[in-house]
Order: structure tokens, then C-alpha cells, then sequence
């Protein structure tokens, strides 16, 4: 086996996703936070009225709400040139927000799945019993936030993770743990969800075609937030994931190479993280839109803040 070819951050084309970055975090960060404050409140409203589902939402709008705030952070950083200038801490902070945004993100999608499945396809099953509660929605999702948060917490102490006596936040060229971190992020944090989400919609999609107790309109919902859910995970979580995991491939693989094939994958890299913080728009506009009632919610906010602006202006 070959030599590991030494690998730094400075080798990293930095300069070429740099306008890319930027005009993508300020774009998410202007349409994604008002967009999620919408969806916390009207959510919140229709947790209200009894509606378990709208847990889940919260608890990701929540979720978008807290890695939205920090993306001005990062745009000062890429304008830097990857030079990190506001203290040691707050790189920490900010880079465990995103990591844990993603993949509490993809434990509650798994929950509204699930959710969803138990009310259609097992709807007589599931009606009364205490897995399809508000309380037992609150607790799981409570859970799924301190399970993710204490899983993350060695992005404040662990040094293979964040270099030392370096100005870059978190883009630490690859090492033996942070390899192996990656392979479990893809197949546990990643590949188990996506065969949840795959098996519950496909359960799902069999059960309308031969339901008599739902009309068109109800099918056509019920499928459209499924194919919303799965095609925002594929789409969002998919790229970064194979991504850390044919690096971690290349690492133990073709030690050599590594930090040529770490140069030329850069960019791809950058872009398809971009996709996973696209998420953070995603979410409001599709699984939130989705609902009828809450689309109605929706509507009904705009046009009370409407009419308030109005108000004030005469």
C-alpha cells in the first residue's frame, strides 16, 4: 500500500465556489427565515388544534430556524476566503448546529413517514392507541433532539475534527476517525432513514390505490406529501452523503491519492452541501403546503398581517 499523500486545508480551491457559496447562503438565508418563521407559527397554531403532525413540522422549522441564523456567519466567512475571524468558539457553535440540523432533519422527515403511515395504512389499527399522540409526537421529537445534539457534541473537544492552529472552520482534510465518521454518517445517519422513508411511502402509495374510505382529493394529497418527502430527501441529503462516503472509499483505498482526489472533488463537494441547505427552504414551501389545513392557516396569517400593514399605513 502506498504512501498517504499529505493534505492540508490551504490546498483546497477555496476561490472557486467562493461567489457560489455566497450568493446561495444569502439567497436561503433571505427566503428560508421569514419562510420558516411563517411555518413555526402556523404550525404552533395547529398543534393547538390537535393536529399531531404539525410536531414534527415545528420541531424542523425549529430546527431550519437555528442553522438559518448562523449562515450569515459562513458568508463572512467564504468573503474571507475560509479564514475564520470570529473566534474559536463560535466556529465550534455554528458547525455543530449544522450538523446537528441535518440529521435531526432527517429523523423527524422519518416521523412525518411514519406518521403518515400509520394514519393511512394503518388507520383503524392506529386510531385511539398512544403511538399516534400529541404526547407521544412531543417525546419522540424531544428525543430525536437530544439524541443528535449529545451525538455531536465532540465537534467542541475532538481534534480530529477541527484542526489546530489552523484559520479554516471545520474543513479538516480527512484522517483515519474522521473517514470511519463519514462511512457511519452515510450508512447509519443517511441509508437507514432513506429505507424507512422508501418502505413507509411505498406502503403508503399501495394502500390509496386501494382505499374506498379516501376521495381523489385526499389521495392526491396523501401522495403528493409523500412524493414531496422523499424527493427533498433524495435530492437534498443524497449528493453530500455519497460524497463523504467515496472520500472515506479513496482515503483507505488509494492512500496516495488522497489529497489530489480531495483537490479535484472540492467544488462538486461544496455544491451538493449547497443542496442540503436548500433543505431549509424546501421544507415550509412542501411538506407544509402540503396540508390543507395548514395551507389554509397559511393563508389566513398573510392576509390578517396584510390588512394589519394596511392599517398602519393609513
Amino acid at each position: 500500500m502506498g504512501n498517504r499523500s499529505i493534505c492540508n486545508s490551504t490546498d483546497l480551491p477555496f476561490k472557486e465556489s467562493r461567489d457560489l457559496l455566497i450568493v446561495v447562503y444569502s439567497f436561503i438565508f433571505a427566503i428560508g427565515l421569514p419562510a420558516n418563521c411563517l411555518t413555526a407559527f402556523v404550525t404552533l397554531v395547529q398543534i393547538c388544534k390537535k393536529n399531531i403532525t404539525a410536531i414534527y413540522l415545528f420541531g424542523l422549522s425549529l430546527c431550519n430556524i437555528m442553522y438559518l441564523s448562523t449562515l450569515p456567519l459562513w458568508i463572512i466567512y467564504v468573503q474571507n476566503d475560509h479564514y475564520w475571524t470570529m473566534g474559536k468558539l463560535s466556529c465550534r457553535v455554528t458547525s455543530y448546529i449544522f450538523f446537528c440540523n441535518i440529521y435531526i432533519s432527517i429523523l423527524l422527515l422519518c416521523c412525518i413517514s411514519i406518521d403518515h403511515y400509520k394514519a393511512v395504512v394503518r388507520a383503524l389499527e392506529s386510531r385511539g392507541k398512544c403511538f399516534r399522540s400529541q404526547r407521544t409526537a412531543t417525546i419522540v421529537t424531544v428525543a430525536f433532539f437530544s439524541i443528535t445534539a449529545a451525538i455531536y457534541c465532540p465537534v467542541f473537544f475532538n481534534t480530529s475534527i477541527q484542526e489546530k492552529n489552523t484559520n479554516t472552520c471545520f474543513e479538516t482534510p480527512l484522517n483515519n476517525n474522521l473517514a470511519l465518521y463519514n462511512i457511519s454518517r452515510f450508512f447509519v445517519g443517511f441509508l437507514v432513514p432513506l429505507g424507512v422513508l422508501l418502505f413507509t411511502n411505498y406502503r403508503i402509495f399501495q394502500s390509496i390505490k386501494t382505499s374506498c374510505s379516501l376521495n381523489p382529493d385526499q389521495k392526491a394529497k396523501v401522495r403528493n406529501v409523500a412524493i414531496a418527502i422523499i424527493s427533498v430527501f433524495v435530492l437534498c441529503f443524497a449528493p453530500y452523503h455519497f460524497v463523504l462516503l467515496v472520500r472515506a472509499i479513496i482515503f483507505f483505498r488509494h492512500q496516495d491519492q488522497v489529497c489530489t482526489f480531495e483537490k479535484n472533488i472540492y467544488t462538486t463537494s461544496v455544491i451538493f452541501l449547497c443542496f442540503s441547505t436548500a433543505k431549509s427552504i424546501a421544507d415550509p414551501f412542501i411538506y407544509v403546503l402540503a396540508g390543507e389545513n395548514v395551507r389554509r392557516e397559511m393563508y389566513r396569517t398573510c392576509r390578517v398581517c396584510g390588512l394589519h400593514s394596511s392599517d398602519e399605513s393609513h
